[in-house]
This record gives structure tokens, C-alpha cells and sequence, in this order.
């Protein structure tokens, strides 16, 4: 997979996993990793899918449909990627932390719905729930960050209080922060992340 590795100055820190919304690149959040936390290590990946030209990270049928078959093993590739990644980089595999938008944000909850050790943790901006109607592995001692707007025209208020549901009724300590805002990735909603993140890792 496309990707950029910047090593951090300090090894004990989480490897942050930076993941675009469509049409991002990996670029797109590495100001966000700086802010969250400047001395990690940082891998930011580009989604291997083109929607009319639009990088993603899995096919989807219509605005807020997936292809549930894509997701999945879109899933599988990105995880293994990650255990590629970890090797050849030399970072610890089980403390990657991931910072997901839009898109990005749903494929990091589909690796937290399918892979019980593919993450440490994720900071979710926007997401939706990837998947329903399957059993959640056991989330215990993940942590996991949701921001939300009250008027997201593509992920409603709804479908973010039941992703927070799903993950905490699967062992996973959630905390979600709102913003009277759209889908768009507001200053405010990173600072709140980068406060949650001091906190927690």
C-alpha cells in the first residue's frame, strides 16, 4: 500500500496510523499527528481503492452503502499490512493507535470490529458503523475516541451513538465528543482529540 513512515523520537510512544477520507491522500492528516502527538512514530496510508478517481479504502455501493464483501477484505489487507509494516520499520505491532477521517475513520472501525489485536487504539472522526449483524471480539483495554456533528448530513447523530454502543458493549472504553457542526474536520474536534489522547496513551 501506498504510505509514508516518519520515525518518531521516541519508541515507547504508539505508532499513530493516519487513514484519508475519500479522495485524501496520505498527506492529508499528517498535521493532525503533530498535534496529537509529535513524538511518534507516524504511518499514513492511501487507500488502494479509486472511486471515480477518489482514493478510498473500500468500494461503496451508494452514499453510505459499503460493500460489505470490499470492507472485509479490504480489512484483512490493510491488517496485514500493518504486520509488513511493523517489520519493516521496527515498531511495536500491538501499539499502533489510529487517526481515521470520514472513510479512513470507518475502515479503522472495521480493523477494531474484525482484528481484536489490530489496534491499540483509534481516534475516529466521522465515522459509521462499518459493519452490523456480526459478533464484536472481546475490545477490552482499547480505548476509542468518536467526534461528531449534530447536523452530519452523511453520518447522522444516530448512526455515531450506536457505533459508541457497539464498541462499548464490546469491552472498549468510548468517549465521544459533539460538535453542532457537519462532516467536515473542525480545529476544535482535534484539539478535544489531542486532549482524550495526553489522557489516555
Amino acid at each position: 500500500m501506498k504510505h509514508i513512515f516518519n520515525k518518531g523520537t521516541d519508541s515507547q510512544r504508539p505508532t499513530l496510523l493516519l487513514l484519508h477520507g475519500t479522495g485524501g491522500t496520505e498527506l492529508d492528516l499528517l498535521p493532525l499527528a503533530g498535534i496529537i502527538d509529535d513524538q511518534a512514530s507516524v504511518l499514513s496510508v492511501r487507500g488502494n481503492v479509486l472511486e471515480n478517481g477518489m482514493p478510498r479504502f473500500f468500494r461503496r455501493l451508494a452514499e453510505g452503502v459499503f460493500d460489505e464483501e470490499d470492507l472485509v477484505a479490504r480489512t484483512s489487507e490493510l491488517n496485514s499490512f500493518l504486520d509488513e509494516a511493523a517489520a519493516k520499520y521496527e515498531f511495536d505491532r500491538h501499539n499502533i493507535v489510529a487517526i481515521g477521517y470520514s472513510n479512513g475513520a470507518n475502515i479503522a472501525a472495521s480493523l477494531l470490529f474484525h482484528n481484536k489485536d489490530a489496534l491499540k487504539g483509534a481516534i475516529l472522526h466521522h465515522p459509521m458503523v462499518p459493519r452490523r449483524g456480526i459478533d464484536l471480539p472481546d475490545l477490552a483495554g482499547k480505548s476509542v475516541f468518536i467526534t461528531a456533528g449534530t447536523n452530519d448530513p452523511i453520518c447522522s447523530p444516530l448512526e455515531s451513538g450506536e457505533l459508541e454502543s457497539l464498541l462499548q458493549n464490546a469491552n472498549a472504553n468510548v468517549e465521544i465528543h459533539w460538535e453542532n457542526r457537519g462532516h467536515s474536520l473542525t480545529p476544535t474536534e482535534v484539539e478535544a482529540a489531542s486532549e482524550w489522547y495526553k489522557k489516555v496513551f
